[in-house]
């Protein structure tokens, strides 16, 4: 398992805004996700220091048994720059047991109040790559649409 997903992603909203989206509880459950899948936000617990957590529950609206807990720790945090987390997530299509990975998000000030955002993810398997990157495109159109 070498394989690592990079997206690099143009938001129309300043860099604090986006990274807020990341970091508050409140936006987290109303953008992360796939379209077709949402967070509870009764789920969400987001401490962003370094050594504080980031836990969430993700569900498939067509399967309310499906549930899909996330528990990061992050290793990383400059505010509005960088977050880094250690992820173990259960319940993965094709996965059995945890998948572990780490995820290293930059937010960077492209001017005229837009942000690019450089995502990095992995290891894992090939399919599970292209299936993360998948869910992380379709979660930032519903990104677009909050900010």
């Amino acid at each position: 398992m070498t394989n690592q997903i990079s997206i690099s992603r143009i938001f129309d909203a300043p860099r604090e805004l986006v990274y807020q989206a990341f970091v508050d509880p409140d936006q987290l459950a109303r953008w992360f996700g796939p379209v077709g899948a949402s967070v509870p936000r009764d789920t969400v617990e987001i401490d962003a220091r370094v050594g504080g957590r980031l836990r969430f529950v993700m569900t498939v609206d067509a399967d309310p048994g499906f549930r899909n807990p996330i528990d990061a720790v992050f290793t990383a945090v400059t505010e509005n720059e960088l977050l880094v987390a250690d992820m173990a997530a259960e319940g993965v299509p094709g996965v059995d047991g945890t998948l572990r990975a780490t995820l290293r998000l930059e937010f960077h000030d492209e001017g005229d109040g837009k942000t690019r955002l450089e995502l990095r993810q992995g290891p894992f398997d090939p399919e599970i790559g292209d299936q993360t990157r998948t869910g992380w495109e379709s979660s930032f159109t519903k990104l677009d649409a909050l900010l």
